[in-house]
């Protein structure tokens, strides 16, 4: 669980498996109206694709066309909610 700005946010396994794979550069977000994003050439599950990018915990790398790939990058946030991940883990 993370907060942010007092909400709670509670991260699925899925989710966090997802933070931690594009927080090891394996991601690649598709530019659209809803990003796609693959890890490792595959498809990412699009509900937590979009809450992850929602919350603001991963984002692109930079602005490409419609349609384009782009890598995907762990923002300040993202490293947060991973090293209390850890935290918990430990």
């Amino acid at each position: 669980m993370i907060v942010m700005t007092g909400i709670r946010i509670e991260l699925s396994r899925r989710e966090r498996a997802i933070l931690r794979a594009v927080a090891a550069g394996r991601g690649v977000l598709i530019s659209s109206c809803e990003p796609a994003l693959t890890i490792d050439g595959c498809w990412c599950d699009h509900i937590a694709v979009h809450n992850l990018i929602e919350v603001g915990l991963i984002r692109e790398e930079r602005h490409v066309a419609y349609g384009q790939p782009t890598p995907a990058v762990i923002t300040r946030a993202g490293v947060a909610a991973l090293a209390e991940d850890a935290g918990i883990a430990a």
